[in-house]
């Protein structure tokens, strides 16, 4: 068995080796014309292999073209950190191409596509916000600009929900304190979202339990004031009037 396994390894050595001579010996704009083939239809794995055979020659004038298109290739595979790491190769190597505007916005893509549910650590997303900003510094009239504050806006919405997050569990844990921190961080904010309504209910509810009735009405008052007909607010309503006879 362990001699049958050696073989179909071996075999499958040999043949990526005589694959990769093959494509060696293909001139360049042959080489060009295979990869953009299997590219267009979606080949991306085979399409690679060209891709690098025409970047170690260096002097082809189709090195930072294809050195994009690998980069693209891992991104269309969903293979994010690859396709990352693959345009930042391209800003490293080619800092005068003409589509070097595209790469630093895919690098933010990329980040954010990795970023992890807002319930997890958010490096990701925070590097997601960066490069952004970088795009956009560098580039302030592209055309991909308003993706690019799109795609900001969605990072520091995923940052305020991981923020109501940390203040849900320290709540469930009786860390009032701490609990409030979290989400008065939110209500300041002034935002009508889905995390200002929890954080304020959140808050509300904490002061509830503590019986102090001035911050309670406080964050009554906001509730009603943002959220008139939300399911939060009739519920402190109804606390509220439970527990202080207001």
């Amino acid at each position: 068995m362990k001699k049958i396994i050696f073989l179909v390894l071996g075999l499958a050595v040999l043949f990526g080796c005589s694959n990769n001579k093959a494509i060696k010996m293909i001139p360049a704009e042959k080489k060009l014309q295979i990869a953009n083939d299997f590219f267009d239809n979606g080949k991306y794995n085979k399409a690679i292999p060209y891709y690098q055979e025409i970047i170690f020659e260096k002097n082809s004038s189709a090195v930072s073209d294809a050195q994009m298109k690998i980069a693209d290739c891992y991104f269309y595979q969903n293979k994010f950190t690859e396709a990352r790491f693959e345009y930042e190769e391209f800003i490293r190597l080619f800092r005068d191409a003409k589509n070097i505007n595209r790469a630093y916005f895919q690098i933010g893509v990329c980040y954010y596509e990795d970023s992890l549910p807002a319930h997890y650590t958010q490096e990701d997303t925070k590097n997601a916000i960066d490069a952004f900003e970088t795009f956009i510094e560098k580039f302030p009239f592209d055309s991909l600009k308003k993706n690019a504050l799109d795609y900001i806006q969605n990072c520091r919405y995923k940052l305020l929900e991981k923020k109501y997050y940390n203040g849900y569990a320290y709540y469930k844990m009786f860390d009032y304190q701490a609990a409030l921190l979290y989400f008065d961080e939110i209500i300041v904010l002034g935002n009508k979202n889905e995390v200002d309504r929890l954080s304020l209910y959140g808050a509300a509810r904490i002061y509830i339990d503590r019986q102090d009735v001035d911050n309670a009405v406080l964050m009554q008052n906001k509730l009603e004031q943002r959220y008139p007909d939300s399911k939060e607010t009739k519920k402190i309503n109804k606390l509220i009037k439970r527990k202080f006879k207001l």
